[in-house]
């Protein structure tokens, strides 16, 4: 039996993909309507998966109309889409579909359904957990210098084999160990999932997330993209967090904050902590915003401020957050860019020994503040950007 199925992100048709040709299903997968329409006509599946919100110009509905309309009365059509609204589902079923599948939904659930549907036998158990298809994809960038130990760790080949929709960027920034050959060995078998961005010097890790945003925003499949610190000090867990909070409002950038609340488990080293608390009060002063945590290692944007904030180098090897923040209020106005951060407190933040910034980096911290206010404050070319 053929199943031909269509969505714009190719994150989420690998694992639908993958699953269904294990049961037995012949698969084609399609990410441009066009090319869908074509695909059909050759491949004349016996049933097609469709997303609503394909393209600008045609839609999963569009495609829909088309089979119906070419005499296709006996081919099953089910619609796996993240828009979830009365009125286009009930569109959906006025156009003929058979099943409508909102994501996110576990990809056992969405097997199961097809199978009940096309009366094809059940030959996978369910496992003990299972990939999720999310209704949206993001970009993740990590940055990596000398960090062989901390990526051995199984935290991060469970996260990629168990969340779809999340694709990984791992920037090596020049390691002197073996961080880039156990880069190589995880991503073996998830390509497509998984990038290494190689840089053959050391250039900081302000210039290592910079360039992996830029490279991640050139993909149009991402609906956000954000970054991660390798030693998972914000777990992926909190990171989901930050996703969800994004794409159920109107910012444009989520924040983590690593603020000790009740119900938080937010352990700092006591003299980080000091520092931390003292030089916060110059960053505020600094943006004239009431930040609680600009430094937090893990935040998510919406692309369409991705130029703005990274196209430029930066002038900071570490406090590349507040030049952001200063970016954008130079873009737009200090007004506007406070409704459009938003600080969500982590959960969970877990000093790591180890950390790349040692108490004499802490140290220089207000040198480099002054430095970067100094940059902003006479330069104007963000303004245009």
């Amino acid at each position: 039996m053929k199943i031909l199925a269509i969505d714009d992100q190719q994150l989420i048709l690998l694992p639908l993909e993958k699953r269904l040709k294990k049961i037995g299903y012949e698969v084609q997968t399609e990410t441009d309507p066009l090319d869908a329409i074509h695909a059909y006509k050759k491949f004349q599946p016996d049933l097609v998966i469709v997303d609503i919100n394909i393209s600008r110009n045609i839609s999963g509905l569009d495609i829909i109309s088309y089979i119906r309309a070419t005499q296709s009365k006996d081919v099953f059509i089910i619609v796996l889409s993240g828009k979830t609204d009365t009125k286009t589902i009930s569109k959906a079923y006025e156009h003929g579909i058979n099943d409508y599948l909102k994501k996110p939904l576990s990809l056992h659930e969405i097997c199961l359904r097809i199978q009940q549907l096309t009366h094809f036998p059940n030959k996978l158990a369910l496992r003990p957990y299972d990939i999720i298809i999310q209704k949206r994809c993001v970009g993740v960038v990590i940055p990596c210098y000398n960090e062989a130990d901390r990526l051995l760790n199984n935290k991060f080949i469970q996260f990629i084999d168990k969340h779809t929709g999340y694709f990984l960027c791992f920037v090596n920034d020049g390691s002197t160990d073996n961080t880039l050959e156990v880069l190589n060995n995880l991503q073996k078998g998830r390509e497509d999932f998984v990038h290494i961005y190689n840089c053959q010097q050391n250039k900081g890790k302000a210039e290592a997330v910079r360039l992996g945003m830029l490279y991640l925003n050139q993909y149009e499949e991402f609906d956000y993209i954000g970054f991660l610190d390798a030693d998972l000090s914000t777990d992926f867990c909190d990171f989901e967090e930050l996703v969800r909070t994004i794409e159920s409002s109107n910012y444009k950038i989520v924040s983590g904050s690593r603020i000790d609340r009740m119900g938080a488990n937010i352990s700092k080293n006591s003299f980080r902590g000091i520092i931390s608390k003292t030089i916060n009060f110059f960053i505020c002063s600094l943006l004239q915003m009431n930040f609680k945590d600009t430094q937090c290692g893990a935040k998510v944007f919406r692309k369409d401020i991705i130029n703005i904030s990274f196209k430029n180098h930066f002038v900071s090897k570490w406090l590349f957050d507040i030049e952001i923040f200063l970016r954008l209020k130079k873009h737009y106005s200090l007004k506007k860019v406070e409704k459009m951060i938003c600080e969500k407190p982590l959960n969970r933040w877990i000093h790591v020994d180890g950390s790349k910034l040692s108490f004499t980096d802490s140290l220089k911290i207000l040198l480099q503040l002054f430095k970067i206010g100094w940059n902003y404050k006479q330069t104007k070319i963000f303004s245009n950007q």
